[in-house]
């Protein structure tokens, strides 16, 4: 299995970045081809490392990272790219890792 985990940090006006965020890019991201499971957080986040400007952490699941990539080529991935720039339009407001899983 193949994760894709997005950790945005506590947005300028939050009301506006979860209307935009539940109505718009979770319907835009849910099209992703190949996309087996999308799951966010729930508040609040606790960090016992000290972080507290996490706002939502977001994974995204596939079947292999080469599915990843052919989503994220794909019109809906390109759309959702852009998309992010609207939530998280500076990369510091953002972190996005993907990565393959290996159950242990």
């Amino acid at each position: 299995m193949a994760k894709m985990t997005v950790i945005y940090r506590n947005p300028k006006d939050k009301e506006i970045f979860e209307q935009h965020y539940f109505n718009v890019h979770i319907p835009l991201a849910k099209q992703l081809p190949e996309l087996k499971k999308y799951e966010i957080s729930k508040a609040p986040i606790i960090s016992p490392t000290g972080h507290s400007d996490t706002y939502l952490v977001a994974n995204l699941y596939f079947d292999s990272m080469e599915d990843i990539k052919k989503a994220f080529s794909s019109e809906v991935g390109q759309k959702c790219a852009l998309d992010r720039k609207i939530l998280a339009p500076n990369n510091d407001d953002i972190q996005i890792y993907l990565f393959d899983t290996i159950e242990v």
